[in-house]
C-alpha cells in the first residue's frame, strides 16, 4: 500500500482557518486567499488535497465547488473534500465539479444503510468516510455528530463492520481530543485498525507536530495522514513530509 500526504485547506467565510478540537469559537485564521494556499502546496510536490468546507453546516449546502472547479483548472491537484453532504445528489455534484473523493461524515453515521448505498452506486474510491472518534471511560471509540457536541449510540467499530461489508476502502479518522492541538496522532488507534480491519486506507488525522508524527503513523499501518495546522504554521516543510 502507498502512502499519501494530503495538506488539508479548512475554509471558512473565505479564509483558511483551523479549529481546535472543532470549537468554531477557537478559531485561528491563516489567511484570505485560499486558493494561494493551495497552489503552493501543489508547487511543493501534494499530489492530493483535502478541502473542508466549514460554512456547509450554516449555508446547509456545499459551497466551495467554485473553488474545486479552479483547483482542478489550475493545478495538477486531485481534491478529496467535504462538508454538508446529506444527500446522493451532492456527492454526485461534487464529483462532477471534478473531485476525486467526497468526505461523508455526520450522514454515515446516521444513516449508514443510505451511504452504503452510495458507496456501491460512486465505487470506494469516490467516497471517503470521515468518522470522527472519542474514546469513552470503558476504552470504547464513539462517534458524535453535530460540531461532536451531540453523543450517538454508534461505535467505530460497528461502523467499520459494516461498511466493510458495503466495499468501504478510504477513512479518514479524528481522534477528537487531538484534532487541531499539536499532541501527535494517535498512533495506537490507527494501529488497532490496520490490524484489524487490514483492507481500508485509513487516513491519519488529528494532531501532527513533526515528522516523526507522519513516520509513527506510517510505520502503524495507516494508508495517509491529514496536515493541517504544522503546514500552516511552518513546523515543518510539506516537501519534506512528502518524503517521507
Amino acid at each position: 500500500m502507498t502512502f499519501t500526504i494530503l495538506p488539508a485547506v479548512d475554509v471558512r467565510e473565505g479564509s483558511v482557518v483551523r479549529l481546535n478540537q472543532g470549537d468554531y469559537e477557537r478559531q485561528t485564521v491563516y489567511g484570505d486567499a485560499p486558493f494561494e494556499t493551495i497552489a503552493e502546496y501543489a508547487r511543493d510536490g501534494a499530489s492530493w488535497l483535502h478541502l473542508v468546507d466549514l460554512d456547509a453546516a450554516r449555508a446547509g449546502r456545499y459551497t466551495l465547488t467554485p473553488l474545486v472547479g479552479e483547483i482542478r483548472a489550475r493545478t495538477p491537484l486531485k481534491v478529496q473534500t467535504g462538508g454538508g453532504i446529506r444527500a446522493e445528489s451532492d456527492v454526485e455534484a461534487l464529483l462532477a465539479a471534478g473531485a476525486e473523493r467526497v468526505v461523508v461524515g455526520t450522514v454515515a453515521i446516521r444513516e449508514p444503510e443510505r451511504v452504503a448505498d452510495w458507496l456501491r452506486a460512486f465505487g470506494p474510491d469516490r467516497i471517503t468516510l470521515a468518522l470522527d472518534a472519542r474514546e469513552d471511560e470503558h476504552g470504547v471509540w464513539r462517534l458524535p455528530v453535530k460540531g461532536w457536541t451531540e453523543a450517538t449510540s454508534r461505535t467505530l467499530d460497528d461502523l467499520l463492520l459494516f461498511y466493510g461489508e458495503a466495499g468501504l476502502r478510504h477513512v479518514l479518522c479524528t481522534d477528537i481530543a487531538r484534532d487541531g492541538m499539536l499532541s501527535g496522532f494517535n498512533v495506537a488507534l490507527y494501529r488497532s485498525l490496520a490490524a484489524r480491519f487490514p483492507a481500508l486506507e485509513i487516513q491519519a488525522s488529528g494532531g501532527v507536530r513533526d515528522l516523526a508524527d507522519i513516520r509513527a503513523a506510517k510505520e502503524a499501518g495507516a494508508g495517509a495522514a491529514i496536515l493541517g495546522r504544522a503546514l500552516l504554521e511552518r513546523r515543518f516543510e510539506l516537501k519534506d513530509a512528502l518524503a517521507c
